[in-house]
């Protein structure tokens, strides 16, 4: 029989496993001196005597409980963290596989240590120490086990982590598309509801003009007899007409007929130049005042008056203001008659209004081209029929002057509207013949 010698404990001293880590404590740094004793029994320092199975039974029972202690801390530790320190997965990372590393070379430093014990004893002992051998290579086995387990938790939480993320991203796109959709659907909405007032505003006009078709306001200044009326609506964009009321009323051919603009409610007249027709086309410069007319027939004189003002066209403001941000707008004209002889020809033009002139062309040739100038003149047509309220007066220069037929009568309105406009920012009061003259006074 072959027993241990005293040089047994030196050499489990020099064997002994140094502490994983501060957290890991063993109850020793180093395997207790066991002396063999009778019966091939070891005993301790006390001289008692214990098995050698008992001894490493003893010695992995601590280390497994150190391996539970250890993985309870770690998962505690994780699930004090949580969400919080997520940037930190990977130091965290690092440490396990330091103390997954600390726990193999654990194992292998007892697996090399019973290797060396086993080839020291014999008998029962040896038994033992293959025994405890057996066991270290079984927890061993486990770890790693454990090890892969934890592994793929960890890219389960990785990709659960990357799908939650990848959502958050879609669904923070979703909101954004949303967003935009409803924004896009609050402009359209907008835009629909200015449309509708607008064409309330158009309605209620149209309507009002309508139930206001012109009364005749009769003064027979020599003769209270009535003899003529006014015809037409007090709107911009229609036209007014005198008409014959009695059969004792003379022709108006044979009548001489004046046409006037009231600068307010019981004012002065100021006389509209060359407005000396039957028919009247209210224009721009009329909004908002009365009109008047004066027939004289063989010494006796009628004056007739509208019953109210002369309102805007419904739209017409925003319109001409949304013209006013173009730097040229083009207008299609016929030119009716050029320096007051009839034109022949009933070709399309292209009136331009632009910020500092205004031009007339067909196709690429230049008719006329003026800047702005006190020379200039802009107005409605002055008499002349029922499509008086479609044409205007533009004289560009002295000595050259036209009549153009727009295509309706909001078209001319509008382009003398704006017209006016830019001269007026050019400090140019484009008006028609003799109104200037009728404005300074």
């Amino acid at each position: 029989m072959t027993r241990v010698g005293r040089d047994f404990s030196y050499t489990m001293q020099s064997l002994a496993v140094p502490p994983v880590s501060a957290d890991v404590m063993f109850a020793s740094t180093r395997f207790p001196n066991y002396r063999t004793g009778a019966n091939d029994e070891n005993e301790n320092e006390n001289g008692k005597s214990v098995s050698m199975k008992e001894v490493i039974a003893k010695e992995t029972a601590q280390l497994l409980e150190q391996q539970k202690r250890l993985s309870v801390r770690d998962l505690a530790s994780k699930f004090e963290k949580g969400l919080a320190a997520a940037a930190k997965l990977s130091d965290e990372a690092k440490l396990r596989d330091v103390v997954c590393l600390e726990k193999h070379v654990l194992l292998k430093k007892l697996r090399d240590a019973l290797e060396s014990l086993r080839g020291r004893v014999v008998g029962k002992n040896k038994d033992d120490v293959e025994e405890a051998i057996s066991m270290v290579e079984a927890l061993a086995v486990q770890l790693t086990q454990r090890e892969g387990e934890l592994i793929q938790e960890k890219a389960e939480v990785k990709k659960l982590a990357s799908f939650l993320q990848q959502a958050s991203e879609d669904a923070k796109k979703l909101v954004d598309e949303e967003r935009s959709f409803a924004r896009t659907e609050i402009e359209n909405a907008r835009a629909a509801v200015q449309r509708v007032e607008e064409a309330l505003q158009e309605q209620e006009k149209l309507s009002r003009a309508s139930g206001t078709q012109l009364a005749i306001s009769r003064r027979g200044e020599e003769s209270g007899s009535s003899l003529f009326e006014l015809d037409g609506t007090t709107a911009l964009g229609s036209y007014l007409q005198i008409q014959l009321c009695s059969d004792r009323a003379p022709q108006l051919s044979e009548c001489s007929v004046q046409w006037y603009r009231l600068t307010s409610e019981g004012g002065n007249r100021d006389i509209i130049s060359g407005a000396t027709k039957s028919i009247y086309a209210p224009e721009p410069s009329d909004v908002g005042r009365i009109l008047q007319v004066d027939v004289i027939s063989d010494g006796q004189s009628i004056t007739l008056a509208t019953t109210d003002p002369i309102d805007p066209a419904a739209g017409l403001g925003n319109y001409v203001e949304a013209l006013v941000r173009r730097h040229d707008t083009e207008f299609n004209v016929v030119i009716i008659q050029m320096n007051g002889v009839d034109h022949s020809s009933e070709s399309i033009h292209v009136l331009h209004v632009g910020k500092m002139r205004m031009k007339l062309c067909k196709g690429k040739t230049t008719v006329a081209k003026e800047y702005y100038s006190s020379s200039m003149q802009l107005c409605g047509v002055r008499g002349g029929g029922n499509a008086a309220a479609q044409a205007s007066f533009w004289q560009p220069k002295i000595g050259l002057s036209f009549v153009l037929g727009f295509e309706s009568e909001r078209e001319r309105n509008a382009a003398i509207m704006l017209a006016r406009r830019f001269a007026f920012d050019c400090n140019i009061m484009l008006a028609g013949p003799d109104d200037r003259a009728a404005q300074k006074s």
